[in-house]
């Protein structure tokens, strides 16, 4: 098996598993009578440990050869939370829980585009990047049905194994990558000597902070919609099978993500990242407004469709777009790091925000309030085409 092959087949294992239990915790914790206020808090609190140690994480991916061992360690320590989370669903427990799960899922991101880059070097790198979104959402996607299916046979504990299962599969993946063929230094995009000095990099290129911003906003708006849509269809109609429905929200939006990140890595070539941008952006905006107004079960079709278009091509393009603004840097992985540290303070305040919202005015309301803050990234970005577009022009052959 060849390295790319043994990367295609990481990044398929390891979807199932890089983001924990996602959306079935909510609904997990529903079922042993949680409120949604503190479902939203119990995963902002894990969300803030990854946040906190991603930055660090990305220091730690640039300055090691040891990326790969990174992976196995990561993979090992969120399966051993979501398992103490099935157990011992008491707040605390959960909350270190999901502190131990967010830490290891922000460690998984930059590793595997580390990896990738190391691989392919800068010239084959956006259409790399499309492959391994692709097969991370085709994970997602089989996960999420096998989950669905089991689950209703055997109930929640079926998300369990499966995860295992899958992290058994992203451990031997990794390993039969080729060490020796991963350039280091392609990797954290170093083409100089030495890299040039940290902090200069990360907070004096402008292009990159607004790059960061657009996405938190965008992660605050987008991180508590899923689990919100399976929490509000469940909660309106008590014969929805919450596994069931659950998985198939999972599934919508993993589908579309698949030709939506191919397209993201071919619009990138031949368009330039900044235009990838503007449609994935557009897309939240339009679901929180047609998850706020419409209640019907298969609202979800179209929700979770336009969820696809947004995260398949935002997966494709913010490493991309990163490694265009820091190459020749040294501080490629670091640089993502950061924006990802920006990411989930979003991502993490999410689910508070989408929490109390839904417990006070509704889940409809809640929709809507995370509608409005992605409309604000969406202009956020464009205001800053000036700066960003360039940033993310096509490369000259």
């Amino acid at each position: 098996m060849s390295s790319i092959t043994a990367l295609n087949a990481l990044n398929f294992f390891m979807a199932d598993v890089r983001d924990g239990l996602g959306p079935f915790l909510g609904v997990f914790l529903q079922q042993q009578g949680w409120q949604p206020a503190a479902i939203g808090l119990v995963m902002t609190l894990g969300g803030i440990a990854g946040m906190a140690a991603t930055t660090p994480l990305g220091l730690l991916v640039d300055a090691t050869r040891h990326k790969r061992a990174l992976i196995v360690i990561a993979a090992i320590a969120i399966i051993a939370a979501c398992t103490i989370n099935y157990f011992a669903p008491l707040f605390a427990v959960t909350a270190v829980a999901q502190a131990v799960a967010g830490i290891g899922g922000a460690l998984v991101v930059p590793c595997i585009a580390a990896i990738t880059l190391g691989l392919v070097r800068q010239k084959g790198y956006a259409h790399q990047l499309g492959r391994n979104e692709a097969f991370n959402h085709a994970g997602n996607a089989s996960a999420a049905a096998l989950a669905g299916l089991f689950g209703w046979w055997f109930g929640l504990v079926a998300v369990f194994v499966l995860m295992a299962v899958m992290a058994l599969g992203a451990v031997l993946a990794v390993l039969l990558i080729r060490p020796g063929e991963i350039d280091h230094a392609a990797a954290r995009g170093l083409t100089a000597k030495a890299p040039e000095p940290l902090l200069p990099t990360l907070f004096g290129t402008h292009a990159l902070l607004l790059l960061a911003i657009t996405l938190m906003l965008f992660h605050l708006a987008n991180a508590a919609m899923l689990p919100l849509l399976g929490q509000a269809m469940v909660a309106r109609d008590p014969t929805v099978d919450p596994a069931g429905y659950t998985a198939a929200t999972v599934i919508l939006a993993q589908v579309t993500m698949i030709p939506m990140a191919l397209l993201a890595a071919r619009l990138a070539t031949r368009r330039g990242y900044w235009v990838v941008f503007v449609l994935a952006l557009a897309a939240l905006p339009l679901r929180g407004m047609l998850a706020g107004f419409v209640v019907h079960p298969l609202v979800l079709v179209p929700v979770q469709m336009l969820d696809g278009v947004g995260a398949g091509m935002l997966g494709v393009a913010v490493p991309g777009l990163v490694s265009r603004i820091l190459d020749g840097s040294g501080h490629v992985t670091a640089g993502l790091a950061a924006v990802m540290t920006l990411q989930g303070v979003g991502a993490a305040l999410s689910a508070t925000l989408g929490g109390l919202v839904a417990q006070h005015y509704g889940y409809g309301a809640a929709f809507l309030v995370l509608g409005g803050v992605a409309a604000a990234a969406l202009l956020l970005w464009l205001a800053a085409s000036s700066i960003l577009r360039p940033a993310g022009a096509v490369q000259a052959a």
